[in-house]
């Protein structure tokens, strides 16, 4: 039964990441963190497996509408490739250095207030002056600040990359929704590898990973249809929603993780 929960929150949150283009990452990590039934280590690896297979197919699907600005679009997904690497170089140290419990709960007080901060950026976006950045080099280094985070968080993109993008690009919601996957399917894909690389698998079970993946695949193509179909305005009200929910469960799973320590 456990399985069969995890498979339908894994798949429930990549279809409203494939809306929203949030990844899906962002609501699996804290939602399972909170069922305290995987590791920090293994939730964070599973969470970018899901996110990643999620993204694969939201970014297939996509490709005929050419959402995707490929002249920014590329250099902010090699940016976030870069940036993968270096968060999971980061989760790896301070994991070894102060332990799960202290980790879990670092991630979940930025993850709370990265969603806070995104919150309160949609509710006044319409009075920000947003931009249009063109140079490569910085959109790369917009990327790898923004993998960084995801990788670190073990939560594929999160609702940053759609503030970033809505801020320095000035894309619609839909718009900035297809270019988040395309930033979130480099920056794990280069986390993934280099776990793998390294021989740093942490131990979970294959049946879990095989639901996991099969509910990120699912979630992204039933995201990619619903996408289609409902407006911006929708869209939008969808992801504010979400962010609620995330800050909610951030705050349990930050009092949950310092009971523990």
């Amino acid at each position: 039964m456990l399985h069969v929960l995890i498979f339908i929150v894994c798949l429930l949150s990549s279809t409203a990441g494939g809306i929203c283009g949030i990844g899906g990452g962002v609501i699996i990590k804290p939602v399972v963190d909170a069922l305290g039934v995987l590791s920090v280590s293994a939730l964070s690896f599973l969470s970018g497996l899901t996110v990643l297979s999620m993204s694969c197919i939201s970014v297939y699907k996509q490709r005929k509408r050419r959402l995707v600005d490929m002249k920014t679009g590329t250099p902010l997904a090699l940016g976030a490739a870069v940036g993968g690497l270096a968060g999971k170089a980061i989760f790896d140290v301070i994991k070894t250095s102060v332990g799960e419990a202290p980790v879990g709960l670092i991630q979940s007080i930025a993850l709370g207030i990265i969603t806070l901060l995104t919150l309160l950026y949609m509710m006044h976006r319409a009075k920000i002056t947003t931009h249009n950045v063109k140079s490569p080099v910085l959109c790369a280094v917009i990327g790898l600040l923004l993998g960084v985070m995801s990788s670190f968080l073990g939560i594929g993109g999160g609702p940053i990359n759609l503030c970033v993008l809505y801020f320095f690009f000035s894309m619609d919601t839909k718009k900035a929704a297809a270019n988040s996957l395309y930033v979130i399917l480099f920056s794990q894909a280069a986390s993934a590898l280099s776990t793998v690389a390294q021989g740093k698998i942490p131990e979970f079970s294959w049946l879990l990973l095989i639901l996991m993946v099969a509910g990120g695949v699912l979630g992204g193509m039933l995201g990619h249809k619903l996408n289609e179909k409902l407006s911006a305005k929708q869209v939008d009200k969808l992801f504010v929603a979400l962010l609620v929910l995330i800050i909610l469960i951030c705050v349990y799973n930050a009092f949950r993780f310092a009971g523990m320590m």
